[in-house]
């Protein structure tokens, strides 16, 4: 049982945080995907994870650790959040929860961090400014100061 939570750009599952329409295109779109060469496909999904002013040498990095997936790591991202819907479990949290959030994050926006925020007991949501999905790696430091301050706040 884990003692704390730190949920990054995170959804409850695509059908638990996203319009009907959209859960029908991504998952038509990574369906599409399976088995085709990632070079096909990760150009396309890069503006949806970073913001423009990016560090170009950042997102090259996640580019090419994204050329080496798998189609069983894309057919477990489906599994995991395609038609998942975990809303209901949400309530149920009942520990220290922190949610980052990067402000122009497009795969889980920011109406989604504030319905986890809503849903989650006592969670503090915080959001990075200018960066988007990869919070992480587009904002490492702010990201770090965050998470540091959550887990000192829990000590």
């Amino acid at each position: 049982m884990p003692a704390s939570l730190v949920l990054v750009s995170a959804y409850a599952g695509w059908a638990g945080s996203l319009p009907p329409e959209e859960v029908d295109r991504r998952i038509a779109m990574v369906e599409a995907e399976i088995g085709e060469p990632p070079e096909r496909f990760v150009a396309e999904w890069l503006p949806t994870l970073f913001t423009a002013g990016s560090d170009p040498a950042v997102v090259a990095e996640v580019a090419g650790i994204m050329r080496d997936v798998h189609p069983a790591g894309l057919r477990a991202l489906l599994s995991a959040s395609g038609r998942a819907d975990y809303r209901d479990l949400l309530p149920t949290v009942a520990v220290p929860t922190l949610l980052l959030h990067g402000e122009d994050d497009q795969r889980s926006p920011l109406p989604v961090a504030r319905g986890l925020h809503r849903q989650i007991p006592g969670a503090a949501l915080t959001v990075i400014p200018g960066a988007g999905h990869l919070v992480f790696a587009e904002a490492p430091e702010a990201f770090n100061a965050e998470v540091r301050r959550f887990l000192q706040v829990l000590s």
